[in-house]
C-alpha cells in the first residue's frame, strides 16, 4: 500500500463514517476506494464488511434498553440473521473476483435507488403500519424475510438497513426507534458472524482494513459533531449522487471490458 493508496482509502472510510454518522450511506465512499487502489473485489467487500463492524457493535449496543423487553421476538430473527449472514458471506466467498466484479454496477444501483427513495418507501410503510400490528414472537414470513435480507447482507450489506427497517415496519412494527433499535442489533448479528466467516476464509486484507477502521472512527467522532451544522438533506444528495455517479462508471466498465 502506497502513501497515496493509504491517504485515498483513509478518505473514503473517513467520508464513509461521517455520513454514516449523519445519513447513511458510507458504503458508497468506503468500498469504491478499495476497488480504486487495486484490492480485488471480494477481498474488498470483505475488508469493507469488516471495517464497518465496529460501527455496527456500538450501535446495537446504544439501543440496549429498547431491546430488552423484545427477546422472544428477537431469538428467531437473530437466529434468521445468523443463518443468513452465514449463507451470504459463505455466497460472497464462492463468487469469483470477475463475476463479482460484473455484479457491482448492479449492487450500487439497487443500493442507491434504496437510498434516494427510503423518504417515499417509508411514508408508504407508515401507513402501511396504521393496519397492522406486530405478533410479539414474529412470523414464519418475518422470518423467511430476515432471512434474504441477511443474505444479502452478507454478500454486499450496502442498503441492507433501508430494506431491514422496511421488512419489519411490513411485519407490523409501528415504533420507529424499536425499528432502528432492532434494526442495529440484527446487523450487528450479520456483521459478527460475516467477519468471522471473512476472517477465516483469509479474505481480508488487513493493512487497508485496519486503516478504514481508525480513519472511519475519526469521521464518525467529526459526522457527529457536524450534525447540527450541516443539514441531513444535503448530506443524502450528496451519497445520492455519488452512488449514481458510481453505478454509471462501473457500468461503462463493464461494458468497455465486455
Amino acid at each position: 500500500m502506497t502513501p497515496v493508496d493509504a491517504m485515498l482509502i483513509g478518505a473514503g472510510a473517513f467520508a464513509a463514517g461521517a455520513v454514516n454518522s449523519v445519513a447513511g450511506g458510507g458504503t458508497f465512499f468506503s468500498f469504491p476506494a478499495l476497488l480504486a487502489v487495486g484490492v480485488p473485489p471480494v477481498v474488498a467487500n470483505a475488508s469493507n464488511s469488516v471495517s464497518l463492524w465496529p460501527g455496527s457493535l456500538s450501535g446495537a449496543w446504544a439501543y440496549k434498553r429498547e431491546l430488552a423487553p423484545l427477546s422472544r421476538y428477537l431469538l428467531p430473527m437473530g437466529v434468521a440473521s445468523l443463518a443468513g449472514g452465514i449463507a451470504g458471506g459463505l455466497l460472497l466467498l464462492q463468487t469469483q473476483d470477475g463475476q463479482f466484479a460484473r455484479l457491482i454496477p448492479w449492487l450500487l444501483g439497487f443500493a442507491t435507488l434504496l437510498f434516494a427513495f427510503s423518504p417515499q418507501l417509508a411514508a408508504w410503510l407508515a401507513r402501511w403500519r396504521e393496519r397492522r400490528s406486530a405478533p410479539a414472537g414474529g412470523t414464519p414470513a418475518g422470518w423467511f424475510t430476515q432471512l434474504l435480507v441477511s443474505v444479502y447482507g452478507g454478500f454486499f450489506g450496502a442498503g441492507m438497513g433501508i430494506l431491514m427497517m422496511a421488512s419489519l415496519a411490513i411485519s407490523g412494527h409501528d415504533d420507529v426507534q424499536e425499528i432502528n433499535a432492532i434494526k442495529n442489533l440484527l446487523s450487528a448479528v450479520i456483521y459478527s458472524v460475516t467477519v468471522v466467516t471473512f476472517i477465516a476464509a483469509g479474505a481480508v486484507s488487513w493493512p487497508h482494513t485496519l486503516l478504514m477502521i481508525a480513519t472511519a472512527s475519526v469521521g464518525g467522532y467529526w459526522g457527529a459533531s457536524m450534525a447540527r451544522k450541516v443539514p441531513a438533506l444535503w448530506l443524502r444528495r450528496l451519497v445520492i449522487a455519488v452512488g449514481a455517479f458510481l453505478t454509471l462508471y462501473y457500468f461503462h466498465r463493464a461494458a468497455v471490458a465486455a
